[in-house]
């Protein structure tokens, strides 16, 4: 056996079996559940996300303005609900809005956008479900604190601890994946491009970074999501709007490819034309999904640490949630690489953008160099640093709660040490192999999340039902809860 041999083994093997794996959670079942979950919340609501927008927009975004409660809390036990959105959200506008639309672009053509944006629509009513159910189940331990998260909502809910357990379990191995190496690896990437730093000193950075806030604990986490997830978000958003505005007649061109390749059925049957109809929408969906986590349950247990009284307001906070991230982060990161004429599927198809260097950040970047001159480089490496660190922030805490329903309060302190550590071995492994083994854990984690959704999809429209009685059907006439089930 030569050197060398029982790693290249070990590695193939892992790539094997993960390919295995992921195909039939991404596949044609996989992709099904997680449609027809927000499908089915879509329809029992009446499209809740699209007939209800001024009541969920005023309920989130709009009472930031007018309600300091909802920016301050009064308990010390627990977070905002301002705090909440912006840990989650931490958790969510990471590498999926630059590295992984451009992956989606690459992999799967601009169609797979129309089905980001489908997933996102109907992933509202996903994330809706899961964060009323999750502060309806929720419950403070001895110190005062709320305990939160799928698992909970699966034991307390359904009494099905084994299940609970395999939630748990998921959503740890999710926590090393996509929510920690997945980002570290973006992040060693992106210098390293733009600046010329070494991976190494990446990761010692990003490590020292992490754990002087994870190790601080949810509020320190909270505040420090509150401070500078708002300001990266409008940063890049402006900088994406500068792309588009400079290149404004290539816009309506833009929409066009997006629509008609995600409905290419002459690509799908042929091949040479493009990628097809079920590739635009593996990878749409894949992408989606990997950036606003709807139906994975991953924020569920930052969202249960609000002080919030009402399970249908936190609710509405997931709607803003993913309406944030897909529908206006990746939507603008997608129309700059379209707009900006950098994007030649015939020229960076699959293997091809890696010969060339156009695979993940690269492709962005870009994108945003056509406008800006010698920053457009930097920019992206800035951007990709903050948002990849704040995913890593807000998910540890997810995995932390995870562990801890696992196996006791003893294991927050191992469970950081190791995250901490994860940071330096997401920052040296293969780009692809951390990609792939991220969307595996993210299915698993999703599979007991769904059937928990489903089981107690009942509870959900009671209360959605109640609270439009009670004090959200003042907004709007009686007529519009008439297709409630």
């Amino acid at each position: 056996m030569g050197e060398g041999t029982f790693p290249e083994n070990t590695l193939a093997f892992i790539e094997a079996l993960n390919a295995t794996v992921s195909g039939f959670l991404w596949g044609p079942v996989g992709l099904a559940l997680f449609l027809l979950a927000g499908l089915y919340f879509s329809l029992k609501t009446g499209f809740f996300q699209l007939r209800r927008a001024k009541l969920w927009l005023g309920s989130t975004l709009l009472a930031l303005f007018r309600d300091k409660a909802v920016v301050k809390s009064r308990d010390r036990h627990a977070i905002s609900q301002f705090q909440s959105l912006c840990t989650a959200l931490a958790a969510t506008l990471g590498t999926g809005n630059i590295v992984g639309v451009a992956t989606a672009l690459v992999s799967g053509g601009p169609g797979a956008v129309f089905w980001m944006w489908i997933s996102a629509f109907l992933g509202m009513m996903t994330i809706f479900a899961e964060n009323a159910l999750g502060i309806k189940y929720r419950y403070r331990d001895e110190s005062g604190a709320w305990v939160g998260g799928v698992m909970i909502t699966i034991e307390r809910g359904l009494g099905l601890k084994w299940l609970a357990a395999l939630f748990a379990a998921f959503c740890v191995l999710a926590s090393f994946g996509m929510g920690n190496m997945a980002q570290a690896n973006s992040i060693a990437e992106g210098l390293e491009h733009a600046f010329g730093v070494p991976k190494a000193a990446s990761a010692v950075l990003v490590m020292a970074l992490a754990g002087l806030t994870i190790f601080g604990g949810i509020r320190r986490i909270a505040g420090v999501a509150e401070r500078f997830v708002p300001f990266m978000a409008i940063a890049y958003v402006l900088g994406g709007l500068a792309v588009i505005a400079l290149n404004m007649g290539r816009l309506p061109s833009a929409l066009m490819r997006i629509l008609r390749e995600a409905f290419d059925f002459r690509a799908a049957l042929g091949g040479a034309a493009g990628y097809g109809i079920a590739r635009a929408m593996r990878f749409g969906v894949a992408r989606g999904l990997f950036s606003n986590e709807a139906g994975i349950g991953s924020s569920v247990a930052v969202h249960a640490a609000s002080d919030v009284e009402e399970p249908v307001v936190q609710g509405m906070w997931g709607i803003f949630e993913v309406f944030a991230d897909t529908i206006v982060m990746c939507t603008i990161t997608a129309l700059a690489i379209l707009c900006s004429g950098v994007y030649d599927m015939a020229a960076y198809a699959g293997p091809a953008a890696d010969a060339v260097g156009l695979g993940g950040a690269a492709l962005t970047s870009r994108a945003f160099s056509t406008v800006l001159p010698g920053f457009g480089a930097p920019f992206i490496s800035i951007s990709i640093l903050l948002f990849a660190f704040s995913t890593i922030l807000g998910w540890s805490f997810s995995g932390e709660r995870a562990a801890v329903y696992l196996f006791g309060k003893g294991a927050a302190l191992p469970y950081k040490a190791l995250f901490i550590a994860a940071i330096y071995l997401g920052c040296s492994s293969p780009l692809k192999l951390v990609w792939d083994l991220s969307d595996t854990f993210n299915g698993l984690m999703a599979l007991p999340n769904l059937l928990s959704l489903g089981l107690l999809s009942g509870e959900v429209l009671q209360m959605t039902r109640d609270y439009l009685r009670r004090g959200g059907k003042k907004r709007l006439p009686r007529r519009k809860t008439a297709f409630f089930g």
